[in-house]
């Protein structure tokens, strides 16, 4: 157990007689005795009266209340959280007691500032714009946001000099992107200007030491100016008959070094050190000529520098922001920057749309009109002021929750999101892997629901994979479109083993079938896509042997007269084949070279120049070109086999072309069918007669007609097209 040092100690017992004295009034009589004596024996006897960084816990406690009593209000329920917060986190007391001695509300605003406070100083790895949503998510009392900003200006005054230069700037940062802003929200003014000043002088002294030398002014002289400056402006505007207030304000060091680098300059350069804000009492068209007629007056007073001035009544910002600026050499020719409003300009600009942390243009968040409505309370003189807080809760529409990996990640997810989401979230390979997690330390399953300010460990295993039950468990965008490419590529997995074994097993039985009989086979067996017909052989939910058998029948049922149908429904009008005469493309019929004969390239397998092929004498007694393993060569050589003939090319390739459809299946990425199609138009001799293309879930399938000169040509473009990133077969069918 370590004491307090004797200095802290005095320091210590100082701070409580102020408390006693100031707020004492604040606490019924036993109240006050109870809290003193606690905080006189955890100040004294605490377990750890010394935080990590050797911030003596009951001082910056008491300069914490004293800060918020002067800047907010002297709320017992709050001072009380305030002052009984660090005995909590040295372990003197337990929240439990406190719930039974000091009320249910006290005791959930230390549970809120303890869990807002366990992320403190983590802004730097986290992202400033994440751990401040998770501070709001974590709190939904507002007065513990206000509690815990004081807190941090407590702080922010205390480490001055402090050893641990690197802690000292990340609590500097903090300060600067999330407690600042939030003072800046809540309309606490001088509260934001002071951290931003403490900000910036301790992650760089030396300008902020030049800063303050330069000014050559005390803060006290440059008021002095303000109030000289305004005196005169005000006896015009009121000789003008106009109903306005008028306020004055010096620059901080942070804003004149924010002003310094935007305009890459020093402090001479600055024109705008001084800042006056006159607010016009009229409304609407009224308003703005009254801001014209000001802004005229302050024109006359004092020379205005052109290149300065800003008409945001005429053309108002995106944001809706409304004013005149004027840049003005007041007395001792220095420059003054005057912004003319009226006052309902005013309350739009000082209630969030100009606000920092929100993007320009964008529509006020629940959070903004929130913290909207809490400026509106503390701008209210009422003393019950601290109770209608109380109430202002943070009622967002669409509440977003904040998670840490182990490794201290910070990730934003929407309400209700699981375990899963939050792996999907990290990396698409963890997501598909996750088995469940460490919570907290604890484990949980896939369906576990996180909480904000969660510590989520994502176990995983490489026996896991996604399954279609996963898309009722995931509420992210993210996660259910993974999840469904998953699906979709093992489902295409599945299907390419299926067809292969099909495939096998049919050569094996002597069945050659062609893509459309095959096409209609399908629908006829009650399956819409191949992937799905091919997937459910794969899976065993289809009986290969029976359906083999039932193919045959089919075939046989379809060939058996090749004009004929059982019935009209079935009846598709079929192309006719192309008549050539071997003059073109000479031929060898039983090895012999016969010209002038005609003939036609046959419809159904597509024959190319170079393909093994054969002759078939068809009824009318044209001879039709078939490919050797056309899937009609069974049934034809069976049945007629005195009219087949032995046929084969003869001689070179001429200019002939031959039509041939290719099948491309792939990812549907974005720009995938342009890549195709240019790879086709720049291959010389191809010409693209028609193309259909499918697609689903991410998946594409396209079927291409195309005219090429021979088998060559043929297997180079199938080469190519297989190539395209996203392509994952392209073969002939």
């Amino acid at each position: 157990m370590r004491e307090l040092s004797t200095t802290d100690k005095r320091l210590f017992l100082s701070l409580l007689r102020d408390f006693r004295r100031e707020f004492g009034t604040n606490f019924k009589p036993e109240e006050l005795k109870s809290l003193l004596t606690l905080m006189k024996k955890a100040g004294e006897a605490g377990v750890t009266p010394y935080d990590p960084h050797g911030l003596p816990r009951p001082i910056v406690a008491l300069k914490t209340a004293a800060l918020f009593a002067s800047q907010i209000a002297p709320d017992r329920n709050c001072m009380a959280a305030i002052a009984l917060y660090p005995m909590v986190q040295d372990g003197f007391l337990d929240i439990m007691t406190i719930r039974n001695q000091w009320g249910a509300d006290v005791a959930s605003l230390i549970v809120a500032m303890t869990s807002v406070g366990r992320f403190s100083h983590e802004g730097a790895s986290a992202g400033y714009d994440n751990l401040r949503g998770l501070m709001l998510s974590l709190a939904d009392d507002i007065r513990v946001i206000i509690i815990m900003t004081v807190h941090n200006l407590a702080v922010m005054r205390e480490i001055n000099l402090h050893p641990d230069e690197e802690w000292v700037r990340n609590v500097a940062f903090e300060a600067r992107h999330i407690y600042s802003q939030l003072a800046h929200k809540l309309g606490l003014y001088q509260i934001k200007g002071e951290l931003e000043d403490l900000s910036l002088k301790y992650t760089d002294r030396e300008i902020y030491k030049s800063i303050a030398r330069k000014l050559n002014e005390t803060k006290t002289e440059r008021d002095d100016y303000i109030r000289a400056f305004i005196g005169p402006v005000k006896k015009r505007l009121e000789e003008a008959g106009l109903k306005f207030e008028i306020k004055g304000r010096t620059k901080s060091i942070s804003s004149i070094w924010g002003k310094m680098r935007k305009q890459k300059t020093d402090v001479s350069g600055i024109r705008d050190l001084f800042a006056i804000r006159v607010i016009i009492d009229a409304p609407g068209e009224k308003g703005k000529d009254a801001c014209w007629n000001a802004y005229s007056i302050v024109g006359n007073m004092y020379q205005t520098d052109e290149k300065r001035m800003r008409d945001w009544l005429s053309f108002p910002k995106e944001n809706g922001y409304e004013s005149l600026h004027a840049t003005v050499k007041g007395p001792g020719e220095r420059w003054v920057e005057v912004q003319i409003r009226t006052r309902e300009m005013d309350d739009v600009a000082e209630h969030g749309l100009a606000a920092h942390w929100r993007y320009k243009g964008g529509v006020g968040t629940s959070s903004d009109r929130w913290m909207a409505n809490v400026r509106d309370i503390l701008e209210n003189e009422d003393a019950d002021a601290m109770s209608q807080l109380r109430n202002a809760r943070h009622e967002a529409e669409a509440r977003e929750v904040y998670a840490f990996t182990p490794k201290g990640q910070l990730f934003k997810l929407p309400h209700n999101a699981t375990v899963l989401d939050f792996a999907f979230l990290i990396h698409t390979k963890i997501g598909a892997q996750c088995t469940g997690a460490v919570v907290n330390g604890h484990h949980r399953k896939i369906n576990h629901r996180i909480e904000s300010g969660d510590t989520v460990e994502i176990l995983t295993s490489p026996l896991q994979t996604p399954r279609a039950s996963w898309l009722d468990i995931v509420v992210t965008s993210k996660a259910r479109t993974k999840i469904r490419q998953s699906l979709n590529e093992a489902t295409l997995k599945k299907a390419a083993l299926g067809k292969e074994s099909f495939e096998r097993r049919a050569r094996n039985r002597k069945l050659e079938v062609d893509e459309a009989l095959m096409a209609k086979f399908m629908k006829k067996e009650g399956y819409k896509q191949s992937t799905e017909f091919y997937a459910a052989i794969e899976d065993g939910k289809i009986d290969a042997g029976r359906l083999l058998t039932r193919l045959a029948d089919y075939i046989d049922s379809e060939n058996s007269h090749e004009s004929a149908r059982t019935s009209a429904s079935e009846f598709r009008m079929q192309e006719q084949d192309e008549e050539r005469t071997s003059g073109t493309t000479p031929l060898l019929i039983d090895g012999k070279s016969i010209s002038g004969i005609q003939y036609r390239l046959s419809k159904c397998c597509n024959p190319v120049f170079g393909d093994p092929i054969f002759g078939f004498f068809s009824a009318d007694g044209a001879l039709k070109i078939h490919k050797q393993d056309c899937s009609n060569v069974r049934h034809i050589r069976a049945r007629y086999p005195e009219r087949v003939t032995e046929v084969e090319w003869n001689g070179r390739q001429t200019d002939e072309s031959y039509m041939v459809t290719l099948r491309l299946t792939g990812s549907d990425d974005l720009g995938i069918i342009n890549n195709v199609t240019s790879i086709i138009s720049k291959d010389l001799g191809v010409n693209m007669r028609n193309m259909r293309v499918d697609s689903s879930d991410g998946i594409f399938c396209a079927y291409l007609t195309l005219t090429v000169r021979d088998t060559g040509q043929l297997s180079n473009l199938i080469k190519k097209l297989s190539a395209v990133k996203g392509v994952k077969t392209a073969e002939r069918v």
